[in-house]
């Protein structure tokens, strides 16, 4: 199925709905490639996981089915970004940091230092000890303080 061909609905359960082969499906939009391309590469899967279609990029799309498939995607994910760190309880771990994300403030807790996942050379993600995901894009970007801090882990 082309990105042309999407025939996209919400239900009034909120739930994006794809007519495929004549009939509507719930579909779920999951992102290949979320952090490196995140509006390219997104798949269209019914509930036992089963790809019905794919959208090599967002931009492709008319803009009604752009809009729901952007919806069904941020209602599925919550990955912060950290913008700063004001200040972490200890240099061991576990560890609490006060950080300001694009979402506002927040606390994490770090468990091991093998919660900081590296995922290039300037982009972290890390995971709080309750599974939250935050992605620290541009490591040379940080202000010096929260360089400062974060040295001590990396």
């Amino acid at each position: 199925m082309t990105t042309t061909d999407l025939i996209l609905a919400q239900d009034t359960m909120g739930r994006l709905i794809l007519t495929h082969e004549g009939h509507p499906c719930p579909v779920t939009a999951v992102r290949n490639f979320p952090i490196t391309a995140p509006d390219e590469g997104i798949s269209l899967v019914n509930t036992e996981g089963k790809e019905l279609a794919w959208v090599a990029r967002l931009s492709d799309l008319a803009p009604p089915a752009k809009a729901l498939i952007c919806a069904d995607l941020e209602q599925r994910e919550f990955t912060p970004d950290i913008q700063r760190i004001l200040k972490i309880s200890s240099r061991a771990t576990p560890s609490i940091w006060d950080v300001e994300t694009d979402r506002g403030p927040t606390q994490l807790t770090l468990k091991g230092e093998e919660d900081i996942r590296r995922l290039s050379l300037s982009t972290l993600l890390i995971t709080d000890g309750s599974g939250v995901q935050f992605l620290l894009r541009d490591l040379r970007g940080l202000d010096r303080h929260s360089r400062r801090l974060l040295d001590h882990f990396l």
